[in-house]
């Protein structure tokens, strides 16, 4: 039990932190079809944004090279976290967007990801390289006395404020004109472009917002693990948020709590707990990848829609099982009103 208590509280805290990342995704992809290969690039940047702004100026001889350090109190580098992303999200959009649509976008979303993984290994001064950032402080762990036990209970009710607050604004989001006209480029951008919609400046907003999601979701990773590098956000990260989206339902946010729920979490994260074998110590990290690839494929077969759909996607589901089709309309049109 002494084990399992700190255990579940650390899987609770990467629990949370993944559904801001996937409710960030959602934004993008669910709502508006944004295919962002590199979204776990802008988790990297609030990660670095919020580490070298909570850290103190690198001494000589440290062993670590890194720009700024501000050693701001939390929440300030989360903040900064969350705005960086979205700022350097602003920066690509501008340029992809003007010129490149669907898979074209996709393949560069994705070269983009590994300029920038080259690119902050490779440059040393800047996030000490492929080395990383480490020691970065704990925020308020001083302040209440708490034990590197009671902490991770701690934090967990940090990161239940941070994901209280932008659930909130997801579902006003969904709920609004604004969601019904990402919904509508989603689904046909031409068509919604021709109804007078700025499909630009609307794939802009979501573009943003999934990455100021995606920073603050990096800056509490860097936060809690007190470290971050390279290795930390590789292309499976943008995979098993993508999977955990789709598994659970695109355009659903409580399919992206679902989806979290059963890949990052219980799949990648909570297997970690099983012990390796010594003739093979790869095998159960092998054998976790074989399941998640395995569960997507299943569930994509079966579910297409994904677990927990979208509203729209229930109501036209059960109008097929009844045979009434009369009223089926092109879903997601920029007069939806549901």
């Amino acid at each position: 039990m002494d084990v399992i208590g700190p255990y579940a509280a650390t899987l609770a805290v990467y629990f949370l932190i993944y559904i801001v990342l996937t409710l960030g995704l959602n934004i993008q992809f669910g709502y508006t079809g944004i295919l962002n290969f590199t979204y776990i690039l802008f988790m990297a940047l609030g990660a670095y944004i919020a580490g070298v702004t909570t850290l103190s100026p690198a001494a000589v001889g440290s062993g670590q090279e890194y720009i700024l350090g501000w050693n701001l109190p939390f929440p300030i580098p989360l903040l900064l976290g969350g705005l960086g992303a979205g700022a350097v999200g602003a920066l690509m959009g501008l340029v992809i967007f003007r010129r490149l649509r669907s898979d074209y976008l996709a393949v560069v979303t994705f070269a983009i990801g590994f300029i920038a993984y080259d690119f902050v290994g490779n440059f040393t001064p800047l996030f000490d390289g492929f080395q990383g950032i480490i020691g970065v402080p704990e925020p308020w762990s001083n302040a209440f006395g708490l034990n590197i036990d009671t902490y991770t209970y701690f934090f967990v009710g940090i990161c239940a404020v941070v994901v209280a607050i932008l659930w909130f604004i997801s579902t006003r989001l969904q709920r609004s004109p604004i969601g019904r006209t990402l919904r509508a480029i989603r689904e046909d951008s031409d068509q919604a472009e021709a109804l007078g919609k700025n499909t630009f400046k609307y794939k802009m907003f979501a573009l943003v917002l999934g990455c100021t999601y995606a920073g603050i979701g990096g800056a509490l990773t860097v936060e809690f693990t007190s470290a971050m590098n390279p290795s930390g956000w590789t292309s499976f990260e943008t995979f098993i948020i993508f999977a955990a989206l789709i598994v659970g339902g695109r355009g659903s946010n409580f399919g992206a709590v679902l989806g979290t729920l059963l890949f990052p979490t219980i799949l990648d994260e909570g297997t970690r707990l099983l012990p390796q074998l010594q003739n093979n110590p790869e095998l159960i990290a092998a054998l976790r990848n074989v399941a998640i690839g395995t569960g997507l494929l299943i569930a994509m077969y079966l579910r297409p829609e994904g677990l927990i759909p979208e509203a729209r996607h229930r109501i036209l589901r059960r109008r097929k099982i009844r045979g009434d089709t009369s009223q089926l309309v092109a879903p997601g049109g920029v007069g939806e009103h549901g």
